[in-house]
C-alpha cells in the first residue's frame, strides 16, 4: 500500500449478513420458499450458505446452474418477496451478533467513520437497520443497488471516495471470502469475523490481515491495522 495509515479520515466498512446480523435461517428459508414456487426442489442449505455475499442473482445462478437468465430473475423475486412477507412477521428474528453494538460505540468513540457495503438490497438493508435501531449509525451505506457486487472493489472505492478515506485509511470488515476479495481489490485492510458463513482459514487464504473469533476484539485490531489516534 501506497498510502500513510495515519490519513484521516479513518474508516469502518461492515458487511452485513454474517457480520453484522444473523440471517443464515433467514436466507434459507426465502430461497427454499423461492424454489418451490419455482417448482424445484430447494438448494441445500450449505450451499446457500457459500453464496450469501454475492449479488443475489449471482448467487441463485450458482446455485441454480441449468437455468436461464429469466429463470435466475425470477428467482429473485420470489427470494426477495418471500424475505420480505418474514420481515414482516411479529416472530421475524434475525438477531446482531453479540457484541455488535459495543463494537460500534467503541470505534464511534474514537472518530472513526463507519459504513456498510452489503450485497443485500438497499431495501433489505435499511429494513435490517431499522430492526436493530442502526439507521443513524452509519455515515455510507453501499448495496446491491448502487453498484457491482462483491468482489468487484466500486462498493468500497465509493465509500471511501464519499467520506475522503484512502486505501491505507479503510477496513473492510466482512464473514466471506468476497468481502475479503472486495478489500484486496480495493487495496484496503481486511478483518475477517469468524462467527459467520466461511471458514477462517478461507478469510486468511482470501486476503485477511486478521481474523477475529469475537466482536470486542474488533477495535485493537483496527488500531493496529489503521494507526491507533
Amino acid at each position: 500500500m501506497t498510502d500513510s495509515v495515519t490519513s484521516l479520515p479513518r474508516l469502518a466498512v461492515f458487511d452485513c449478513d454474517g457480520t453484522l446480523v444473523d440471517s443464515f435461517h433467514n436466507i434459507v428459508a426465502a430461497a427454499e420458499s423461492a424454489w418451490r414456487e419455482f417448482g424445484l426442489e430447494p438448494p441445500p442449505a450449505a450451499a446457500v450458505r457459500r453464496g450469501i455475499g454475492l449479488p443475489l442473482e449471482q448467487a441463485i445462478a450458482e446455485l441454480h446452474p441449468e437455468g436461464t437468465l429469466a429463470d435466475h430473475g425470477q428467482l429473485g423475486v420470489l427470494f426477495k418477496q418471500a424475505f420480505t412477507i418474514m420481515r414482516e412477521r411479529p416472530d421475524h428474528y434475525e438477531p446482531l451478533f453479540p457484541g455488535a453494538i459495543d463494537a460500534l460505540n467503541a470505534l464511534d468513540g474514537v472518530g472513526t467513520v463507519l459504513g456498510v457495503a452489503t450485497g443485500k438490497s438497499r431495501r433489505g438493508l435499511l429494513g435490517t437497520l431499522e430492526i436493530h435501531g442502526l439507521m443513524d449509525r452509519f455515515s455510507v451505506l453501499k448495496t446491491a443497488d448502487d453498484a457491482p457486487g462483491k468482489p468487484n472493489p466500486h462498493m468500497l472505492l465509493e465509500a471511501m471516495s464519499e467520506t475522503g478515506a484512502t486505501p491505507g485509511s479503510t477496513v473492510m470488515i466482512g464473514d466471506t471470502v468476497f468481502d475479503m476479495a472486495m478489500a484486496r481489490n480495493a487495496r484496503t485492510r481486511a478483518i475477517g469475523v469468524s462467527w459467520g458463513y466461511h471458514e477462517s482459514g478461507e478469510l486468511a487464504e482470501s486476503g485477511a490481515d486478521r481474523v477475529i473469533d469475537q466482536f470486542s476484539d474488533l477495535g485493537a485490531t483496527v488500531a493496529d491495522l489503521l494507526g491507533d489516534r
